[in-house]
């Protein structure tokens, strides 16, 4: 069951959230950076206070990544600070498709993350395993393809951590990318990456 988030505002983060996937879905004006960036960190904030916890499951599906922020150095506050979002253009396609496994360890599964340009798709896979009481979801890309329409031309095994593609189930989070979810709806998800960043996706018909 998908955890529920406390309205305290007709124009709480949600709202705004959820106005700004139906408008990217009919190509209408979008919220600005600034609604975008104080919602999804309000929504972040809402789900520690909450103590929220999502379960694996409603993770499930197709996911295509509408807006993200990036990260700077600062080097006078010895960290990091959220840059300006932006909204992906909405002729390029990015997806992440999350699979929980059916019959093998619970919270284990399947991720792809794909990037289409015209009849250019990019698509990396792997494995994923959940942390629920964490909402952490932590992944490593093994395998990347690269098609022209249907002609495959790239097929080949990688692995961007410094563990073995064997190892993934006994590797610590602390070495793997991982998303940590704030924000689950039927319609939408949000999360912030191990960098730092922040990223809404919403789902995929």
């Amino acid at each position: 069951m998908t955890a529920n988030l406390i309205s305290h505002s007709p124009s709480d983060f949600i709202n705004s959230l959820s106005s700004a996937a139906t408008a990217y879905r009919a190509g209408n004006q979008l919220p600005s950076a600034e609604i975008m960036v104080n919602a999804l960190l309000a929504a972040e904030k809402t789900a520690k206070l909450q103590k929220l916890n999502y379960s694996f499951e409603s993770l499930n599906g197709k996911w295509r990544l509408c807006f993200a922020t990036g990260t700077k150095k600062v080097r006078n506050r010895g960290g990091i600070i959220l840059g300006k979002g932006w909204y992906v253009p909405r002729f390029t396609k990015i997806h992440i498709c999350l699979n929980p496994a059916e019959t093998e360890a619970l919270g284990t599964g399947e991720i792809a993350n794909q990037v289409q340009l015209g009849g250019i798709l990019l698509k990396l896979t792997g494995p994923i395993k959940y942390l629920g009481k964490k909402n952490l979801l932590a992944f490593d890309f093994i395998k990347m393809q690269i098609s022209l329409f249907d002609w495959m031309f790239v097929n080949q095994n990688i692995s961007t951590s410094k563990g073995e593609i064997k190892d993934f189930d006994q590797q610590p989070i602390a070495k793997l990318a991982f998303f940590a979810f704030f924000l689950v709806t039927e319609d939408m998800i949000a999360a912030r990456g191990r960098g730092g960043g922040l990223a809404l996706w919403i789902r995929e018909n």
